[in-house]
């Protein structure tokens, strides 16, 4: 108890205030990845996109906050996380003005890539800050629990929020909006955080080498999946890309073991607790953009929704993310083992997208099916984040804290890049089969239009299945590869948490 009570005394009283703004600009990026999908029929046509290049409004962003996010977390531990943090709102602002102020479909696509590369320096620094800010088990756990909630609901209040600012304003608002929201939390983040000095043997080199192996081969990664879920797994490119990036992530990793300074030093993510929550993270996500793509196109293709209804329609889920992070992990998390949370808020969620398997084409079934479905899965995801997230980075050595941040961010971009392209592919495949098999029963157009809906929820409906099955992995994983025995924050725990590895 002498280590704790040490600790509070150097707490920084500002750290609840500046928790807000942490957070602030954790939702920014976050709800960036899916705020502009709503948005982007409209742009499409208000820039003249083509049907085989509106891919780049989207892609651009993945590609350059995923292959950018070890080296943003590097650059978070060598200049300081609040620098760091700093330039990334500035820059995110500006790239955001810039894509809303498109007058081309080039101008978009690149504000989007600026806005993708600030958006990995800024995630990073974000995160590493409440890393090394909040030291206190309990203090700790709320903190976390307000900003998983964030990390897993963002993508929602994304769909929610663009389809409010498409409906209502503009497509451009979708953009505009991140300029205020930024403004905003510079403000807090010059005036309220104050990042905790640091130990001289802190200092961090970067190492350039890992720097490009790593941002191409992640950047192969995500535009190879990215292509799989839009072509098919058997596509040259998409083939090309992932050997390419499969050989740049492997020279990456061998690297990493014989550089002085190396990007991503293999004690971060060789630890077994912290490795599976990087794992439990990458596989949740995998599950989560089912729900996300399937739901938002049976909502608007199949039944119909404006872009704000099916928006507000996913509210279940961030209600249950609040749930789940704030009232269950957050009060659990420094009285039980975390994968006691991890497992159980796992299989919450399996059987939410069991639920969901239930969808029809004649009738919403939103009360029935998808509002529970919605709230179970929120709820269960919300303590899965929560404590996966809280893992990740616990005990992590001051000097790490950018990068071991950057691989919880890392983690759910690919799980999100794989997610899409797996269960799209499911989906499509099924969906393609049910059309064979039924195509005798058509005697019109409005049977072809019905044929359609059913193969499309059919196909969603399988696509749930497999969403399912890969929560209940998470649940296997959670169980049985972490391994830490006490509750985080305990004597033994933050031990065996930090390691006694030397500084590279």
């Amino acid at each position: 108890m002498s280590s704790n009570a040490g600790e509070s005394v150097s707490l920084d009283p500002r750290r609840w205030k500046a928790l807000v703004f942490i957070c602030l600009a954790q939702l920014m990026v976050v709800l960036d990845g899916t705020v502009v999908n709503i948005a982007l029929p409209d742009a499409k046509q208000d820039l003249g996109i083509s049907d085989a290049d509106q891919q780049w409004v989207i892609t651009a962003y993945a590609l350059a906050f995923g292959g950018l996010l070890l080296f943003g977390g590097r650059i978070a531990d060598l200049w300081g996380r609040r620098r760091a943090l700093i330039l990334g709102l500035i820059g995110f602002a500006t790239a955001s003005a810039i894509g809303g102020a498109a007058v081309s479909e080039g101008m978009l696509f690149g504000a989007r890539a600026l806005q993708g590369a600030f958006g990995a320096l800024l995630a990073p620094a974000a995160l590493s800050l409440l890393t090394v800010m909040f030291t206190e088990p309990r203090e700790r756990a709320r903190a976390f629990g307000v900003f998983g909630a964030i990390a897993g609901g963002g993508a929602a209040v994304g769909l929610l929020l663009g389809g409010l600012l498409t409906q209502t304003l503009d497509w451009r608002w979708t953009m505009y909006i991140n300029v205020f929201i930024a403004a905003v939390a510079l403000v807090g983040a010059i005036r309220e955080i104050k990042e905790p000095p640091r130990a001289a043997d802190d200092v961090v080199e970067l190492d350039y080498l890992g720097v490009v192996l790593a941002g191409s081969g992640l950047a192969l990664l995500v535009y190879g999946l990215g292509r799989a879920a839009e072509k098919s797994w058997g596509d040259t490119g998409t083939v090309s890309c992932l050997v390419a990036a499969v050989i740049l992530l492997g020279l990456f990793v061998a690297w990493q073991t014989r550089s002085p300074h190396p990007l991503l030093p293999m004690r971060v993510v060789l630890d077994r607790a912290r490795g599976g929550a990087y794992l439990t993270v990458a596989l949740s996500v995998i599950a989560m953009f089912g729900s996300f793509l399937f739901l938002t196109l049976y909502m608007q293709v199949v039944h119909h929704y404006t872009p704000l209804s099916a928006g507000v329609a996913f509210l279940p889920m961030v209600f249950g993310m609040l749930i789940g992070s704030t009232q269950i992990a957050a009060r659990l998390i420094t009285r039980v083992p975390p994968r006691y949370l991890m497992a159980p808020g796992a299989f919450l969620g399996g059987c939410g997208m069991l639920l969901l398997t239930q969808i029809s084409a004649d009738s919403t079934r939103y009360w029935s099916v998808v509002f529970p479905a919605l709230l179970l899965l929120g709820t269960g995801m919300g303590t899965v984040f929560m404590s996966s997230i809280n893992l990740a980075t616990y005990g992590v050595q001051p000097h790490d804290a950018g990068v071991a941040s950057a691989m919880v961010n890392t983690s759910q971009q690919v799980g999100g890049a794989i997610g899409t392209a797996l269960l799209n592919t499911v989906a499509a495949n099924a969906a393609a089969a049910y059309v064979t098999a039924e195509r005798g029963t058509v005697r019109g157009p409005a049977d072809a239009m019905r044929l359609k809906d059913l193969a499309l929820v059919h196909g969603q409906s399988l696509g749930f299945l497999v969403a399912a099955g890969i929560l209940a992995v998470v649940a296997v994983v959670a169980a049985l590869v972490v391994n830490v025995p006490r509750p985080i924050g305990t004597v033994d725990q933050t031990a065996q948490a930090r390691p006694a590895a030397p500084v590279q």
